[in-house]
């Protein structure tokens, strides 16, 4: 039995109005996170961390996520994905406002931890309603979905590019966006798909921790190696743009931005891609792209070189994430939200492990390097697609 949409919502609310709201909550929570992005370099320059410091407590953010996975599948099955949200929301923006606040690498090292949690209970909610309302649509969308979150990422970049031109405060930044957040959580929190509580309820129980199914560990495989390449980006790349490719201070987050551009892009565009080519050969070509990108930053260390190279990263990534959450959410045996966290857990992995090793490393051999042991990555999932069963015959 899965979370299944209840007649009432399907009758009183029209479609496109349900894909809006679902749309604006994926804006909120990339605004949210973006925002963290566009802050790192200021944030560790003020605390005077090195790169192993900073890369040792960046690993408490995907913690807390990971820790969260099992959790949070559980509260979506069983309160539903809409409820998860108008708790794990609020909550989510309150932790990035107290990211503002610290003034020891301890501190942040919390402050990220519970941020990663309410993180990821907005994350698998939000995927949920993914899956439900492209199962209104009987098409896919979840791609552009997720192009409402990368196009959250360029605005919240280029609203930390204005804050920091102004010399605002981190944690002033940070309030106002939350309370953005909070006003669009208002208007579009009626409009979000409901869902049969009466359904919800005869979930057969499950234990906490159980092997996992074979189709979501081979998807969580993919999403480890993307989500790998994606942690070092939103960690990393305006920290590439400042020490490796020396840019000037007003374009350091030219990087980021010029990343979370083309992930918005390519994910918008994914959608009639897969329509066209399939799923499997997408995802093959966004591979390719991820290792050329990272290599040649690599070996082209300059300001306009290393842009179309974050760039090129930008599209890699942008498929695979909701490909991979979009092939979870229809298993068809196990509920979404479990589904996803599943393949959420194998592949917050990558995003786990991808930043702090990327800190190591860098303290002992320099950035570039490390850069291009994670280009490896993208290599493996363009090997790794042709062998996963889980995508075939879903080129539509």
């Amino acid at each position: 039995m899965t979370e299944s949409i209840s007649s009432s919502s399907e009758v009183v609310t029209s479609k496109k109005r349900i894909r809006i709201a679902v749309a604006l909550i994926y804006f909120s929570l990339g605004l949210c996170f973006s925002s963290w992005a566009s802050r790192i370099p200021d944030i560790k320059s003020a605390l005077h961390l090195n790169d192993a410091m900073f890369g040792t407590i960046l690993f408490s953010l995907p913690v807390g996520i990971f820790l969260m996975m099992p959790i949070s599948g559980r509260l979506v099955t069983r309160f539903s994905s809409r409820n998860v949200l108008m708790f794990a929301l609020p909550g989510y923006t309150i932790c990035l406002s107290n990211v503002g606040l610290v003034r020891e690498g301890w501190q942040l090292a919390m402050a990220l931890f519970v941020f990663g949690v309410f993180g990821n209970m907005c994350n698998i909610a939000v995927n949920t309603q993914g899956v439900l309302t492209e199962r209104i649509y009987g098409r896919p969308i979840m791609s552009s979905f997720h192009g409402g979150w990368s196009l959250a990422g360029f605005t919240g970049a280029l609203i930390g590019l204005l804050m920091i031109n102004l010399k605002m405060d981190v944690y002033w930044h940070f309030v106002t966006v939350v309370l953005l957040v909070w006003m669009i959580l208002w208007i579009n929190f009626p409009f979000l798909v409901k869902t049969s509580a009466a359904q919800r309820l005869a979930e057969p129980k499950r234990k906490l921790f159980n092997k996992p199914d074979h189709a979501l560990l081979q998807l969580g495989i993919i999403a480890f190696c993307s989500m790998a390449s994606e942690g070092i980006m939103f960690d990393w790349s305006g920290i590439y743009f400042k020490d490796i490719v020396k840019a000037p201070p007003s374009l350091v987050i030219l990087g980021y931005t010029s990343f979370m551009i083309m992930m918005a892009t390519g994910r918008f565009l994914a959608d009639y891609l897969i329509s066209k080519i399939g799923r499997k050969l997408l995802m093959q070509i966004c591979g390719v792209l991820i290792s050329s990108g990272l290599f040649t930053a690599v070996f082209l260390p300059y300001l306009v070189s290393s842009t179309i190279a974050f760039m090129m990263v930008g599209l890699g990534v942008s498929s695979i994430v909701p490909t991979v959450y979009s092939a979870a959410g229809r298993h068809g045996v196990i509920p979404p939200g479990i589904a996803i966290a599943t393949v959420s857990s194998v592949g917050f992995l990558g995003f786990l492990m991808g930043p702090p090793l990327i800190g190591h490393i860098s303290e002992a051999f320099g950035l570039r390097y490390s850069f291009a042991l994670i280009g490896i990555f993208g290599i493996g999932i363009t090997l790794l697609v042709s062998r996963i069963s889980a995508l075939n015959n879903q080129a539509s």
